[in-house]
């Protein structure tokens, strides 16, 4: 498959994932597709390593019930044979308190046969602590729960 077929398989998977379409999403990957994001725990428990889609559905399902709203920015995306790397910055809004996390991550897709096999995240978690950090400060100087 050429690079640029790969390139919009990526970013129509994103397009459905960030739109709510959890089975859409699944759908552009393999039975048995890799996941693995660095992150982490105790901000993003639901993250690390899955395999196969039952797993990418239950942690998907996990990340769409903590937010309302999901958005995301790629100014880059490159792509090599069956390789897809893409810069995001990403956009959740809870839905506890309708406060918006934003960060950045690095996805590096593999493809075979049209089909997403690996999903390897790189998230950047200083500015996502440092989001969490003035968020539980503000709430302890106001006297209010964090979430």
């Amino acid at each position: 498959m050429g690079e640029d077929s790969n390139r919009q398989r990526v970013l129509n998977f994103l397009d459905v994932y960030y739109a709510g379409g959890i089975e859409g999403a699944l759908d552009r990957c393999s039975d048995d597709v890799a996941f693995l994001a660095n992150a982490p725990v105790d901000i993003l428990p639901h993250m690390g390593q899955h395999r196969g889609k039952a797993a990418l559905r239950q942690m998907w399902t996990t990340i769409h019930e903590r937010y309302s709203d999901m958005r995301y920015e790629a100014p880059i995306v490159v792509a090599e044979g069956d390789k897809v790397a893409a810069q995001l910055r990403v956009f959740f809004r809870k839905r506890t308190n309708a406060r918006v996390v934003q960060f950045d991550v690095a996805v590096f897709y593999t493809l075979h046969d049209g089909k997403i096999t690996e999903i390897r995240e790189i998230i950047d978690t200083f500015d996502l602590v440092q989001q969490v950090l003035e968020r539980d400060v503000a709430a302890a100087l106001t006297g209010q729960n964090a979430d």
